[in-house]
């Protein structure tokens, strides 16, 4: 896929990032797409929980149908499941990077990057090669907040990188919407803080609607858990549909399905693991496993 260099005030120069206060001087860009409206960013946290994941591949999917890009960081988590809901349903989207253009991060998203340079575009200020510091990140969400009309958080705690893009989009104008919560969840503690503190409650595709008026033809029915669950089943293999069925909606250890279906602990961690590959399940700390929808 080949590499660009875009220069301020070039042909092909995204025009939202005149927003800022102090626009990147270049940037770099590699894929088939580029910015352009209508786009909404969707971010997150990194230790997202199952529910999070699903909304948020849900949100990409759906916004994706209609045909609006889907702009995120490619991070873990949230960031990773709106990328890859944007890829399920044949949508464009952006991933806003914090280190060069050529460099994974993280590694175990080599997949979803290639995904995503065939439907959309990686972008970065930092110059190929540069690896993911932590001083990176804060500048990366300013061009995420710069790129979106909107943006909503679906999971975040409160020293998410996630709401240091939500503030961004505060100061350029931006819509900014937030998933609720329990109060008693570390990961929609940053979400509760925004909606206290004036963000909208993201409940539906209709309260999207109500913010951006002007996506009213554009967007769908919310997509619900069941019709994704069809669509993704219908592709895998029977043995893989086996397992997603009786998974059931907790998240459950792999030696606990191996004794459920009578199968041996390396059948059901190479079956596993071809699910993860297909956006279908999750890997959480503790060893568990959580379908996404």
């Amino acid at each position: 896929m080949r590499e660009r260099t875009l220069l301020r005030g070039r042909a092909g120069w995204p025009e939202r990032f005149e927003h800022l206060q102090q626009p990147p001087q270049r940037i770099w860009i590699a894929g088939s797409a580029r910015p352009r409206l209508p786009a909404v960013a969707v971010v997150g946290s990194r230790l997202a929980t199952p529910a999070g994941v699903d909304i948020a591949r849900s949100i990409g999917r759906g916004l994706a149908g209609a045909g609006a890009q889907v702009i995120s960081g490619m991070a873990r988590g949230i960031d990773g499941a709106a990328h890859h809901g944007a890829v399920d349903g044949g949508g464009e989207t952006i991933a806003v990077l914090g280190c060069g253009i050529d460099v994974c991060y993280p590694a175990e998203h080599a997949r979803l990057r290639r995904a995503i340079l065939t439907s959309g575009c990686v972008i970065s200020e930092e110059p190929p090669g540069t690896p993911p510091l932590k001083h990176h990140f804060p500048k990366r969400n300013r061009l995420i907040a710069a790129l979106a009309q909107a943006v909503v958080v679906v999971e975040a705690t409160p020293n998410s990188g996630a709401l240091s893009t939500a503030r961004w989009a505060v100061d350029l104008g931006r819509e900014v919407l937030a998933v609720p919560g329990s109060i008693r969840s570390p990961q929609s503690e940053g979400t509760n803080l925004l909606i206290r503190d004036g963000a909208r409650p993201y409940l539906g595709f209709g309260d999207l609607l109500d913010a951006l008026p002007e996506l009213g033809p554009l967007l769908p029915l919310p997509i619900d858990a069941k019709s994704a669950e069809q669509r993704i089943s219908h592709r895998l293999a029977p043995e893989l549909a086996e397992i997603l069925t009786r998974m059931g909606s907790t998240p459950v250890l792999p030696d606990e399905l191996a004794a459920t279906l009578g199968l041996s602990a390396a059948v059901v961690a190479s079956r596993l693991g071809s699910l993860e590959l297909e956006g279908a399940i999750l890997s959480l700390p503790g060893g568990r496993v959580a379908r996404t929808f």
